[in-house]
């Protein structure tokens, strides 16, 4: 039986690899598996060796204050894969703790095919990197296609196999009226998955909120959680005693509340791609302890850190980061575009365009599940 080892570091590479893996048991059932993976590998029946919490760190700070750690688990990881013995390595996103597996694995056992979903994004910063993967990576599935020229310059096989967040989807809704009260307009809030980021955007959104809540009445503020952060949201929202403010973490009803929004204000990352999606307006928040702000602001060649306004090259969704990154300038900003709908219909308009540009002619999943297919067979 062939066997694939799936490599996350975070709870969004888990859902990533969830869908992959899906796709793929219809194509062929007959692949036995094993993971550093989370909830969502977990619901497909696929082991984890340890829990992804163990591994989920953020920003240079994080990785050298934990290094050690971060040693210790790649090691144990590596040694893992090599006795598991897979005929593919599908390591997903965190580059920075799944390549260094893989890089290991390939130096102990050349034959294992590795296989990576998410290109480490080169053309921010480190594009020399490129030269480097050359030599244990096998295959790199790309969300952008923009990306195909890095890779293809150091004849790395390559597929563009789309981004999964802003395909065309038609869910099924579910009844959520015992959740909101119709006289209130949805606010969703996205305050980020890791630890870190959530224990600095948290507090300042609660604070948004309450600045929010002395003009109006009729928001109810929904924050779109993780298994893994929910408890430290809610417990942080119980404080500051805010009687229109919800925590969700149901997968099932996160996109229906989204598109039951009027307006989201998001950490900067992939889930932007998802309110683009939507059709929902928004703004990106950002911010990090001040080291990891200098090296960041030394080592990055783009201007915007959100991926609609780099492909564009210029704002079409606000960026509010750092030390524009508070309450005051977030509820100013807000405020401005919920009475400025014309606005608002613009960034919808010119975020449908750009997404046009990185969809795939069927989906990122598919296309995904069809190359590791490729490579079992062969």
């Amino acid at each position: 039986m062939k066997k694939i080892f799936i490599i996350t570091g975070e709870p969004s590479g888990d859902k990533l690899a969830s869908t992959v893996i899906s796709k793929l048991r219809q194509i062929n059932p007959e692949i036995e598996y094993l993971s550093v993976g989370g909830e969502h590998l977990e619901s497909l029946g696929i082991k984890s060796i340890y829990d992804l919490k163990e591994i989920t760190y953020i920003g240079f700070t994080s990785v050298l204050l934990n290094i050690f750690k971060i040693k210790k688990k790649i090691n144990e990881t590596v040694d893992k894969i090599i006795e598991y013995n897979p005929n593919i390595l599908f390591s997903v996103d965190s580059p920075d703790f799944t390549l260094r597996v893989a890089e290991k694995v390939k130096r102990i056992n050349p034959n294992i095919k590795i296989i990576h979903y998410v290109a480490p994004q080169v053309w921010v910063w480190r594009e020399n990197r490129v030269k480097k993967f050359k030599k244990f990576l096998d295959h790199v599935l790309l969300l952008f296609n923009f990306e195909k020229k890095y890779f293809d310059k150091e004849n790395i096989k390559n597929t563009f196999v789309g981004h999964p967040l802003v395909e065309k989807n038609n869910k099924v809704k579910t009844d959520l009226s015992n959740l909101i009260k119709k006289d209130k307009k949805i606010i969703s809030l996205f305050a980020g998955s890791r630890s870190s980021e959530t224990s600095i955007l948290l507090p300042i959104l609660i604070d948004f909120i309450k600045l929010m809540n002395s003009k109006f009445n009729d928001y109810l503020f929904i924050f779109h959680a993780t298994d893994e952060n929910k408890n430290y949201i809610n417990n942080k929202v119980n404080v500051a005693m805010l009687d229109n403010t919800e925590v969700i973490f149901d997968e099932k009803i996160k996109s229906q509340i989204l598109s039951d929004s009027i307006f989201a204000v998001s950490k900067s990352g992939t889930v932007s791609l998802e309110i683009c999606n939507a059709k929902i307006p928004s703004i990106i928040i950002y911010k990090m302890n001040f080291l990891n702000f200098l090296i960041v602001k030394f080592l990055v060649k783009i201007k915007y850190a959100n991926i609609i306004n780099i492909i564009n090259n210029k704002e079409i969704i606000p960026e509010l980061i750092q030390n524009e990154c508070n309450s005051k300038e977030i509820f100013k900003t807000v405020v401005y575009l919920l009475e400025n709908p014309s606005l608002m219909d613009k960034q919808i308009k010119d975020c449908s365009n750009t997404l046009d540009l990185i969809r795939s002619k069927t989906s990122s999943a598919n296309e995904a599940s069809s190359v590791l297919s490729t490579y079992l067979a062969s």
